[in-house]
């Protein structure tokens, strides 16, 4: 007989329903709190109506961090557990009733349900579970990379405001060089009245040698003749934001250092793709977790919202299918940069580009195709376990 078991988690309390294949209720919704006793009881309760022979399903919907530590327990405790997506879980539950009715309650029958249908659901492993390491360390990473990316719009504005003229005379703004001038002198005005001497000196050792008194002298007279407005609030914001960019600097470097660690001991042959960095890697191992859930490699897709949307209806049909962007966001942001990135080091790749812009095709909508031939070549290297070999 399989049993079933629904839970509807919450911040302080999970609903959870037990109901037998045969139909027959085995515990009404009943309550338990967020702790380990609560946890402890609910496996009580489990075994107090299973018998050894039994088969347990236990199922809860994906609500992050709110179900990390029960999932854990559950798994430590030996149960087939299934984590199910909250769209798919709706989806059923007004198939279920033409009455719009949702609780905790009915949730947890709605899961419990939802098991025992058997609707090609694929149990939670250990390697998912422990895989939220890595999950969790490249989501911080793009967290914190995105953070990094709006201060420097921020140092853009403010270099327009108080030194505009410089802009033109470095490759970027955003190299060690130029925070180290604006940090300490920032605002045309105070660049103009520092002595040259000074300025050199700064320069030259901000840029290793690479920016000597020519480089000096230049952006001095720049200064001496720039637009720039005299703002001390501004300068000042101008002085905390280089702060903050080099402190998420070496956030950032400590945290790619804990990504590769854990890719090191992983030994995924997708890092022997041509283009595909550590990072993009480590992003899609991370939001895919474990490869033995996915049946094909168009199921993989689907899970990274690449999969192109359908609509039909008697003589309607859509010409123009759009991507359906239903998964992990971080997962399809992972492919979709990577695949520019190996596009452009791989032949192959680089000619499947190629065939597709031939075609007519829009350069996103090209890449999008080789993004699913990516996914097919990746799920194929995960399930082989053995490294790239070009085609060429």
């Amino acid at each position: 007989m399989v049993v079933s078991v629904g839970i509807d988690v919450s911040k302080d309390k999970h609903d959870c329903f037990i109901v037998s294949s045969e139909g027959e209720v085995l515990a009404d919704a009943f309550i338990i709190p967020n702790t380990m006793d609560g946890f402890h009881y609910l496996l009580q309760r489990i075994r107090h109506c299973t018998a050894p022979q039994d088969k347990i399903k236990v199922g809860l919907e994906a609500t992050g961090h709110y179900s990390y530590n029960l999932l854990g327990f559950l798994l430590d405790n030996g149960l087939t557990t299934y984590v199910l997506n909250p769209l798919r879980t709706n989806l059923y539950r007004k198939s279920l009733s033409l009455r719009k009715t949702k609780t905790d309650r009915v949730d947890a029958r709605t899961i419990a349900s939802m098991l025992l249908s058997d609707a090609g659901l694929k149990p939670y492993t250990d390697t998912a579970y422990h895989n939220e390491e890595l999950k969790s360390l490249t989501r911080y990473r793009f967290d914190k990379v995105k953070e990094r990316a709006k201060l420097k719009s921020s140092i853009a504005r403010l270099v327009c405001i108080l030194f505009p003229e410089l802009e033109k005379l470095v490759p970027s703004l955003h190299i060690a060089s130029v925070y180290a001038l604006l940090e300490e002198f920032p605002g045309a005005k105070q660049v103009a009245n520092t002595h040259l001497t000074r300025l050199k000196a700064l320069l030259e050792t901000a840029s290793k040698g690479h920016y000597k008194r020519d480089m000096a002298l230049e952006i001095r007279n720049a200064a001496k003749n720039s637009i720039g407005s005299r703002m001390p609030a501004k300068s000042l914001e101008l002085q905390h934001t280089i702060r903050l960019i080099r402190e998420l600097d070496r956030e950032i470097d400590e945290i790619e250092e804990q990504i590769q660690s854990i890719m090191d001991e992983l030994h995924s042959p997708i890092t022997t793709i041509p283009g595909l960095g550590f990072r993009m890697a480590a992003m899609i191992l991370a939001e895919v977790g474990d490869f033995t859930r996915f049946d094909s490699p168009d199921k993989l897709l689907a899970y990274a919202g690449m999969s192109p949307s359908t609509y039909q209806s008697g003589q309607l049909k859509n010409c123009y299918p759009h991507m359906e962007k239903r998964g992990s966001r971080y997962l399809r942001y992972a492919l979709y940069n990577a695949t520019k990135y190996v596009c452009h080091w791989d032949p192959a790749f680089a000619d499947y580009l190629a065939k597709k812009r031939a075609e007519g095709k829009h350069y996103n909508i090209a890449i999008s195709h080789a993004a699913k031939k990516l996914v097919r070549l990746i799920f194929a290297m995960e399930k082989s376990r053995q490294p790239y070999c070009s085609a060429a």
